[in-house]
């Protein structure tokens, strides 16, 4: 798969969605359950029949056909919920037959939600990298809710594109390449720093990760928005592959490791989708992106780590390395003290041990950014849930010969001493936020396919857009 592929957004059609109700040939009827009964009442008996056939009682997410005048298969009847509008319409965009449909009465439908949870269930991996156009298409109002749906369903579909690409088609200087043209399309600038100019450039503890790999280790730097909006720096961790380095995974460790650079993916489609709805901010995105990979040259458990910081690491474990590049990230994201920085990782196990897949660890600099990031992510079913920083468990991160270790001896706490650690290159930031994610669906639900998923993105965005659009 040496193709390259093309990274322009998805239009609406590619997701499943037009905007002129007029073309559908198919009526979708949603009704919520607590109403069912009165709306069944007015239906002819043979319609009634027909949806009593399929057992359809206007559960959320279930439907069901009603006929025809000539007795065929007709309007199509779906149980909502007033909260799961997106869920109800992404289970029904994923059994639905090719075809156009619009839907009977858009005045009492949150059309936003139906066409997230419609675009986010017509997504398919492509490994080729050929955008698509849906074969069941979704005809709405052009809207302005529409419009942000498409925006926020196209960023969600980039970062899963980039999760679920395998490493061969993903190293460091694709990545890097995707990157750049990504700011190019929305008019941002951008920037590389690559190999060993990263020492020269004072980012030694990027390179000392990605220095073994058979491409360079890079930091991509985006700018984009007006200079007198607020600043606001998003830092995502990638790592294209992670062989644990000398350290090295099990087989079932290092399997799906192509999503080590998850953060980063989930960046790179919330920066799209801030710039797409042009979000007041003057937003910056770092992405240090490497390949933590086995070679002569690769870091050694007890080596000391030279950081833009000026505090050294000390390497106790070599698959402990995401946190060690986000370090030089950190440092250089708050040389120009934003207003806000927010980091996103694939950091720990511990993470998904405690939570699966479906909740994110969250960690921030003060509650009050805490709690609103949590809410936001509430809202949006991108679930978040605050950790403590718990400085009592400081001391487990202080090395014996540098200034840090890149692992808590032990097995205990282990999301909260990698963020201690990131903490530390993160203590001069006026709000510091940190998510350690897990980028991945590991079974199917509406709308989330098994696979790359751009978790945090949604509950991120909500909370910028509440805070500054």
């Amino acid at each position: 798969m040496t193709n390259p592929r093309n990274w322009l957004p998805e239009t609406a059609l590619h997701m499943g969605i037009g905007d002129n109700p007029g073309a559908a040939t198919r009526v979708i009827r949603p009704v919520p359950k607590a109403e069912w009964e009165q709306v069944a009442a007015t239906l002819t008996p043979q319609a009634r029949d027909w949806l009593g056939i399929q057992n359809f009682d206007a559960s959320p997410g279930t439907s069901a056909y009603a006929p025809d005048d000539d007795g065929r298969p007709g309007d199509l009847w779906l149980g909502i919920s007033n909260s799961g509008v997106t869920s109800d319409f992404a289970a029904l965009a994923a059994r639905a037959p090719e075809g156009h449909y619009k839907v009977s009465d858009v005045a009492n439908l949150d059309t936003g939600a139906a066409a997230l949870g419609w675009a986010l269930s017509t997504y398919k991996f492509n490994p080729g990298g050929e955008n698509r156009a849906a074969s069941a298409v979704l005809h709405l109002p052009a809207t302005s809710d529409v419009s942000t749906a498409i925006n926020r369903a196209s960023s969600i579909r980039l970062s899963r594109d980039l999760v679920n690409l395998p490493a061969q088609d993903l190293s460091p200087e694709r990545f890097g390449a995707a990157a750049q043209a990504i700011a190019a399309h929305f008019g941002a600038t951008s920037s590389a720093i690559v190999g060993d100019a990263l020492i020269t450039e004072g980012f030694p503890a990027i390179h000392a990760v990605g220095r073994a790999a058979a491409e360079a280790p890079r930091l991509i730097d985006i700018r984009w928005g007006n200079p007198d909006h607020p600043p606001i720096t998003l830092v995502g961790k990638g790592v294209c592959f992670d062989t644990g380095g000398l350290n090295v995974k099990s087989m079932a460790g290092m399997r799906h490791m192509k999503r080590d650079m998850g953060g980063a993916a989930v960046m790179l489609g919330l920066g799209a989708m801030i710039m797409s709805e042009r979000l007041p901010v003057r937003l910056r995105i770092l992405l240090p992106i490497v390949e933590n990979a086995i070679a002569g040259d690769a870091m050694r458990p007890g080596d000391l780590i030279p950081t833009r910081d000026g505090a050294t690491i000390e390497v106790e474990n070599t698959d402990c390395e995401g946190r060690i590049i986000l370090a030089d990230a950190l440092t250089y994201a708050i040389e120009e003290n934003p207003e806000l920085v927010i980091d996103v990782a694939t950091l720990t196990g511990s993470a998904r041990t405690a939570f699966g897949v479906e909740i994110q660890a969250l960690f921030a600099s003060n509650d009050t950014l805490g709690r609103a990031l949590q809410d936001a992510g509430a809202q949006t079913n991108d679930a978040l849930w605050q950790m403590p920083i718990w400085a009592g468990y400081r001391g487990r991160v202080s090395a014996p010969t540098g200034d840090l270790l890149n692992m808590a001896p032990g097995g205990y706490a282990g999301a909260i001493t990698a963020a201690l650690f990131l903490e530390h290159f993160a203590r001069d930031a006026q709000n510091w936020a940190h998510l350690d994610i897990s980028a991945w669906n590991d079974s199917a639900r509406p709308g989330r396919p098994v696979g790359g998923e751009a978790t945090g993105l949604s509950a991120i965005y909500a909370y910028l857009h509440q805070r500054y659009g």
